[in-house]
């Protein structure tokens, strides 16, 4: 198919010592991966320059990461009318339709390439300029973030728009696309899964040798949340003992909680109960905000599942901090997260907790998993209330976890989504998900093709890439 029969996308770059703007002229929104640029456009060339563009607050690379699958999980209850008036993408992704965007815009695929383009912008700079003496810890600071960025964009596409992964099969399952450059006439093709997370992980390990311990600001990356990352996508392939080593040596360098009775911090009658991002939540390494799909859940406007919702017990902060009634309805609409009227996308030690706890678990630890649930629910319960979990084994302290992990993270990321797609193969986790529509339920078995996004039509027929099978 010509080129030339597409309307182009066209991107600027405008760099000063204090900030750097992308602004881009859409005739095609979602195309990110044909960014082109004039030969009047200002390029970023100095160091400052691509730390300005990383930091940027113009297209922010600590939001609109992902979030669309949330819409298909058991954690999500929805009535007829707010369905109804939901955006053609979430009422499909909430009934998992066989073709979800319908030839329209897919902004979590093009936001996420939008951040590997950037990300790749300033790899491609560093190559022109020399590391000295003198500019070492900035220019290693620039390159761990932008191969951070990069990694944690793939990983949040792998979530979406390739199959789990799977040992026997990811060397020929499809993946995404990994663009390494940002020349526009390298052609994108889809790599396979298990490229996919080789990408992921050996530019993560990169940058761990790159990055500082803890970050300037906690809307940079750092080796805590390199590490984290780490351990996500490794739990993300069941390699366990891996998920385990980087989990460890994130909390080995930042293992701090918030206190849910902390209510200096924390409260029930704010309007969105945690820190906003100006001040600061302790227990946030790095930050990152999804999608915003505000029609759905965000401002109450969507409800927890009622089954969700009963397991929290009476004495459980986290009922009340990450939920609130809606007197309209009477259901409990979604409202505490770290990301105040959006999802969390970004890491917090809660979560780093609770992969380690799982992979102690697994390995057969249930006194160390056991501590490491304590350590952190003890700061979810109202102070004085909470009893001190305990496994008769190895099998009971994993069941325990899984569940906690699922209250703790109902909105966190695509934690929920990850967890559905990855347990849907052990048959004493996997559920069928039903969501009702106008009176018809719809249901999602484990293991089904569904969990699997479709590629967005216009990169199909412009870069001929094979499409997902739905």
């Amino acid at each position: 198919m010509k080129r030339q029969i597409y309307k182009h996308h066209v991107l600027i770059i405008l760099v000063s010592v204090a900030t750097c703007i992308f602004n881009a002229a859409c005739n095609k929104a979602n195309d990110y991966l044909n960014v082109k640029r004039l030969n009047t456009d200002v390029v970023p060339s100095t160091l400052n320059d691509f730390q300005a563009l990383l930091d940027n607050n113009n297209y922010s690379m600590n939001s609109n990461y992902p979030s669309i699958g949330l819409e298909g999980t058991d954690n999500l209850y929805n009535t007829t009318a707010v369905i109804s008036a939901a955006t053609l993408v979430e009422r499909n992704s909430y009934i998992w339709a066989k073709d979800i965007y319908q030839g329209g815009t897919a902004n979590d695929w093009a936001a996420a390439y939008k951040n590997v383009e950037y990300a790749n912008v300033v790899l491609d700079g560093l190559t022109k300029i020399s590391s000295t003496p003198a500019n070492i810890g900035s220019y290693n600071n620039v390159m761990g973030s932008a191969l951070f960025y990069r990694s944690i964009s793939f990983y949040y596409l792998a979530q979406l728009y390739c199959k789990p992964y799977n040992a026997a099969t990811a060397s020929t399952d499809l993946g995404i696309s990994l663009r390494l450059t940002s020349d526009v006439n390298v052609p994108s093709v889809r790599a396979t899964v298990q490229a996919t997370y080789n990408q992921i992980i050996n530019d993560l390990k990169t940058a761990i040798g790159l990055l500082p311990v803890k970050p300037l600001f906690y809307s940079r990356p750092s080796q805590i949340a390199a590490n984290a990352l780490l351990a996500k996508t490794y739990l993300n392939m069941d390699d366990y003992t891996n998920a385990g080593i980087y989990a460890n040596n994130s909390l080995s360098l930042f293992n701090t909680l918030l206190d849910y009775n902390n209510t200096a911090l924390v409260s029930p009658t704010s309007t969105y109960h945690f820190p906003s991002f100006t001040t600061g939540n302790p227990e946030v390494s790095f930050y990152a905000s999804g999608g915003g799909y505000s029609t759905l859940w965000a401002n109450g406007k969507g409800s927890v599942d009622t089954n969700l919702y009963k397991m929290y017990s009476v004495n459980d902060l986290r009922q009340t901090l990450f939920y609130k009634k809606n007197s309209s309805t009477g259901l409990y609409g979604l409202f505490g997260t770290y990301a105040p009227g959006y999802d969390f996308s970004g890491i917090a030690t809660d979560e780093v907790y609770l992969i380690r706890a799982e992979c102690y678990a697994r390995a057969g630890n249930a006194m160390a998993a056991m501590s490491d649930l304590n350590t952190l629910l003890v700061k979810r319960w109202k102070t004085g209330t909470f009893v001190p979990y305990t496994a008769v084994s190895s099998a009971d302290a994993l069941n325990k976890i899984l569940t906690e992990r699922r209250k703790e993270l109902p909105f966190t990321g695509l934690v929920r989504w990850e967890d559905l797609r990855r347990l849907n193969t052990d048959p004493n986790f996997a559920v069928t998900v039903a969501h009702v529509y106008n009176g018809t339920v719809y249901t999602l078995p484990p293991n089904d093709p569904r969990y699997v996004y479709p590629i967005p039509d216009l990169e199909v027929q412009l870069y001929g890439l094979q499409q997902n099978s739905r």
